[in-house]
């Protein structure tokens, strides 16, 4: 019988493949605890990173990471799998069957059982139930989806290259609901893919009859940032020609272009949606865990589900409490890698039986990345305040974030190597993917 004390972890996401990491050279090696990670998918890659794939400027399969091979390296065991139901008085997890591409099932329905659960499993765009936006929208939520977007992408553009008629009206237009931070950096990331398509030989259409357009519900764009934040990125899209429409909630999208509730009607061949996010709906009042309308799982200081003790959340799944500033942890990058390395801690207290630590989010600021045009954000502190940054300035800092990611997962030696090989790879390799 295996007395080790289970931490199982749902969500291999940032935060989620972090704290399993951490814990598996810390615990599961030594065999003080059995550290199991479960997840949907086999690889994983850093979620900010999705628009770029989706755009083709990224490489998803020479950047992504095999959690098999992560978890034999660093202490830990993954199953791959969708959680979908939870029994808290068994302790136990339910994963749903896995089903390969042709629909065969090769792994049955199987349960985990846990002495500490921490749920890790991110967030999902919330359609808000508009009409329209599943069938004629798409998303940028998994590396899956990223991929499929940049498929059509080029596909789209090989097809008006090659076809023996005059340009279709917005037939390679895109419009994108959602002027949040996933928006404005794919808009920026998609002019800069229009100029090298032709730069790779796809010419037969000129750069002004693409038109790529954002539309965003309120007053700005990036209206959770600093103003002045936000009127940078305004002013830089609107020097790359890119359409900036604020003010106007989206109330339909169709096969052809998205309306919003002044009557306006944005024609696009590629409709993109990035105007808001939810936790997944099975985690909806899942097993009688206190939950947000948006189904997020409502925790304490201490990330503990306010219902549960030995359960815990981190990342945008997560409502957790910010009271310097009387209201919830931003969905941000940042945060989830703040909680993963609190849990760390606060796992191994609770293994030796001692007072857990209560999570406190440090805001650093917000940058947002436009590509090579620029990179505009604020970063926090205690000494300077609030500080605007810009250029090559921001573009390291935002940069570092992706750094840190790797540094918890492979260490220094192996980062450093990482880095090298992509300052060779990027040399030879072509700036966007041509397959």
């Amino acid at each position: 019988m295996n007395d080790k004390h289970r931490i199982v972890i749902v969500g291999g996401g940032a935060g989620g493949l972090e704290l399993a990491t951490r814990l598996g050279r810390k615990l599961g090696r030594p065999g003080r605890a059995d550290i199991t990670l479960v997840d949907a998918n086999r690889t994983h890659i850093w979620k900010p990173l999705l628009h770029e794939v989706a755009a083709g400027t990224f490489d998803s399969y020479e950047n992504q990471l095999e959690y098999l091979a992560q978890g034999a390296k660093n202490g830990f065991h993954f199953r791959l799998g969708r959680m979908d139901g939870l029994d808290r008085e068994k302790k136990e997890i339910q994963v749903a069957p896995t089903c390969n591409s042709e629909g065969e099932e090769i792994i049955p329905r199987r349960t985990f059982g846990y002495d500490t659960l921490v749920i890790a499993v991110g967030s999902i765009s919330n359609d808000f139930g508009i009409p329209g936006v599943k069938q004629h929208c798409l998303f940028l939520d998994t590396k899956a989806q990223a991929e499929n977007f940049q498929t059509r992408l080029l596909e789209s553009y090989i097809h008006a290259h090659a076809q023996n008629r005059p340009m279709e009206l917005s037939q390679l237009d895109v419009v994108i609901a959602g002027g949040g931070a996933t928006g404005i950096e794919l808009a920026a990331q998609l002019h800069k893919v229009s100029r090298l398509f032709r730069a790779y030989g796809l010419d037969n259409f000129t750069p002004n009859a693409i038109q790529i357009s954002i539309v965003e519900a309120a007053e700005r764009i990036l209206p959770g940032l600093p103003e002045r934040l936000s009127q940078a990125a305004h002013g830089e899209l609107s020097r790359l020609g890119i359409d900036v429409i604020t003010g106007q909630r989206v109330t339909e999208v169709t096969a052809t272009g998205i309306r919003t509730d002044s009557g306006q009607f944005i024609p696009a061949a590629i409709r993109v949606w990035a105007a808001g996010i939810k936790a997944p709906d099975f985690l909806g009042e899942i097993a009688g865990l206190e939950t947000t309308r948006s189904n997020q799982l409502v925790v304490r200081p201490t990330l503990q589900t306010t219902r549960d003790d030995a359960i815990f959340a981190l990342g945008d799944c997560a409502a957790c409490p910010w009271p310097e500033k009387n209201s919830l942890v931003p969905p941000r990058a940042q945060a989830a890698h703040q909680q993963a390395s609190h849990l760390y801690r606060v796992l191994r207290q609770r293994l030796n039986n001692e007072a857990l630590s209560e999570y406190h989010y440090r805001d650093y600021g917000s940058l947002v990345s436009l590509g090579r045009y620029s990179t505009v954000g604020n970063l926090m502190g205690n000494l300077t305040g609030s500080v605007m940054v810009e250029g090559f300035i921001a573009r390291m800092v935002y940069l570092s974030l992706y750094k840190l990611h790797q540094l918890a997962l492979f260490g220094f030696y192996r980062t450093a190597m990482l880095s090298i090989s992509h300052l060779f790879r990027a040399g030879v390799h072509p700036e966007i993917k041509l397959h």
